[in-house]
């Protein structure tokens, strides 16, 4: 394994280890910050995400939330929140709010860790930021 995939590895075990069920992200996302990643992107339905890091950049490819030939949801601003709501409050797990953003008509977002911000994008350009808050472990 290589360095960067062991020092994402590691972090990510880290940070489930100390995050708290609710209002957890922001600690997931320091830790994963102080590791060196930059950017986390994620394409979805496929669960994809791409760790831009310090020094290079690691793919970690999750279960596609679904397989075959799909039409692509609208995007819909209000059913995103309240995915995003729902997770933020621990009332969802990963999967679950993957799904969800899916079925909001979300293809992809873009976790900024330097900036402390998440981008949301639908097929036609839509798109939602939302800013979290820093944390000091």
């Amino acid at each position: 394994m290589s360095n960067l995939v062991t020092k994402l590895t590691e972090a990510q075990k880290y940070a489930m280890s100390i995050r708290p069920k609710v209002g957890g992200f922001p600690v997931l996302a320091e830790v994963l910050r102080q590791a060196g990643v930059i950017i986390n992107r994620w394409t979805l339905p496929s669960c994809q995400a791409v760790y831009q890091m310090q020094g290079g950049s690691v793919l970690q490819q999750g279960t596609p939330i679904v397989s075959g030939v799909h039409e692509i949801p609208v995007f819909q601003r209000e059913n995103l929140i309240k995915a995003l709501r729902k997770d933020q409050n621990g009332g969802s797990t990963f999967p679950e709010f993957l799904k969800e953003t899916w079925e909001a008509g979300v293809i992809g977002y873009d976790v900024d860790l330097i900036g402390r911000k998440v981008i949301y994008y639908g097929v036609n350009g839509e798109n939602y930021t939302e800013e979290y808050p820093e944390v000091h472990l």
